[in-house]
């Protein structure tokens, strides 16, 4: 049974996603005194009192402008919200009072025949829950005052109303996620959102050539072939010095927290630009992550008579230490090869997770000691002892020898690639750590 739909709606700047970090317990949602912070419409799980549900984060519902071209695009992912909930939460503004477009909303609402419950927000003293009364003019039998910033005791009373009917799930009927986490980043305007929503085949993720539209991180549940994964996209990373405080700098905090949270981050690049210092910086950031790493060429279809492997020689000749990274060619505008993102993705997955023997992994780095042992240091040499892989996820082996300061770069860089050349690590970072008698 799927879990019980909520969706938050209401004018902007009423607190709605100030409620949901309150419910949720942590900052989910962006929160700033400027309106039309939230765009797009923001699934998040929720629990109370052993009971779980979905919270559906929305942008605020405003008339049609000619001023602003999102208007219309926020205003339509709220629908979507509406549309797909069990229950509604229509936040009204407890301080500000009663507003005339408080009524289109809640004519809008009555018209969907669904349970509606109203919240007066921002309701801080007995004085403004007096005040509150004004609000049954909106014509709903349920009516609560809740403070969100500061987190009443009417908030545990909201929860206790909108989960009345959810069933408390037994230890036993509890599954572990098992699907695999994709996060969707880049630089701004490289065709991210547009991919998530070609994939999904519905206007998920507001689309505009405008960069920065996606403020928030979204997620979405897709099956490829029996295999569940979790897409989910983020705002465009720009340049630090690029970066404006506050929102933008949030939303770019999320993104880097989504590469930390995935299993597989895939780096949508914009072909026609190449690879760029950004996407570089970028893909760093997934490789200190310790995620797999797949980098996307979207905008395929612009390019004419390039072969991959060329393109794939430029990009090793520029951005060597990528070469571990899987490649795919792909178009979000055309459709072109975007299954290859979940074929790749299982595959990198495979490898993310792979555990080598302590038998065959002694062998290969033996092996390839005696083939070439590294030079002396003022006569001394490196003794290789022992060698195991501590975890997965990512691949991270423990390579115990006889003094640290006789290891040179280039020779880790030669043990690395002989790692590589015999158990693959295809689109996985691997970490290897030094360690001589009496490290811990």
């Amino acid at each position: 049974m799927k879990d019980k739909i909520i969706a938050v709606v209401g004018r902007p700047n009423v607190g709605k996603s100030t409620l949901i970090n309150r419910i949720a317990g942590k900052r989910l949602s962006i929160v700033d005194d400027k309106p039309n912070i939230t765009r797009d419409r923001i699934y998040i799980d929720a629990s109370w009192q052993g009971r779980n549900f979905v919270l559906i984060d929305t942008g605020g519902l405003m008339e049609s402008s000619k001023d602003d071209a999102f208007i219309d695009n926020i205003n339509s992912q709220a629908d979507i919200a509406i549309e797909e909930s069990d229950l509604i939460l229509f936040l009204v503004d407890g301080k500000s009072g009663l507003n005339p477009y408080d009524y289109d909303i809640a004519n809008k609402l009555r018209q969907t025949k669904k349970e509606v419950i109203v919240v007066v927000n921002k309701v801080d003293s007995i004085l403004e829950e007096n005040n509150s009364s004004e609000f049954w003019a909106l014509g709903f039998e349920n009516l609560i005052t809740v403070s969100a910033l500061h987190g009443d005791v009417h908030v545990g009373d909201l929860l206790d109303i909108i989960t009345k009917d959810i069933e408390v799930k037994d230890d036993e009927e509890k599954k572990e996620d098992s699907a695999i986490k994709i996060a969707i980043v880049g630089k701004p305007n490289a065709g991210k959102s547009s991919i998530l929503n070609n994939l999904l085949n519905k206007n998920r993720a507001i689309v505009s050539p405008v960069s920065g539209t996606t403020r928030d991180s979204i997620d979405e549940e897709i099956i490829f072939e029996d295999e569940i994964f979790r897409l989910v996209d983020t705002a465009g990373i720009r340049k630090k010095s690029k970066v404006d405080y506050g929102v933008e700098m949030f939303a770019v905090d999320r993104a880097i927290k989504a590469i930390n949270d995935c299993d597989i981050a895939l780096l949508v690049i914009d072909s026609a630009e190449g690879l760029s210092d950004q996407d570089k910086k970028i893909a760093s950031i997934c490789e200190k992550a310790g995620v797999g790493l797949i980098l996307a060429f979207n905008k395929w279809d612009l390019i004419k008579n390039t072969q991959t492997q060329t393109f794939e020689k430029e990009i090793e000749k520029e951005a060597p230490f990528l070469n571990y990274a899987r490649k795919i060619y792909i178009s979000a505008k055309t459709g072109q090869r975007l299954d290859n993102i979940f074929k790749a993705a299982k595959e990198v997955n495979v490898e993310l997770n792979k555990r080598i023997s302590t038998g065959l992994l002694n062998k290969v780095v033996n092996e390839a000691y005696s083939l070439n042992p590294p030079t002396s240091i003022k006569g001394k040499h490196l003794r290789i002892y022992y060698t195991t892989q501590a975890k997965s996820h990512p691949p991270t082996f423990v390579i115990f020898i006889n003094n640290k300061d006789l290891i040179q770069d280039h020779y880790k860089r030669y043990l690395n690639k002989k790692l590589r050349e015999n158990f693959g690590f295809f689109g996985v970072p691997i970490v290897v750590s030094y360690r001589q008698k009496g490290d811990k």
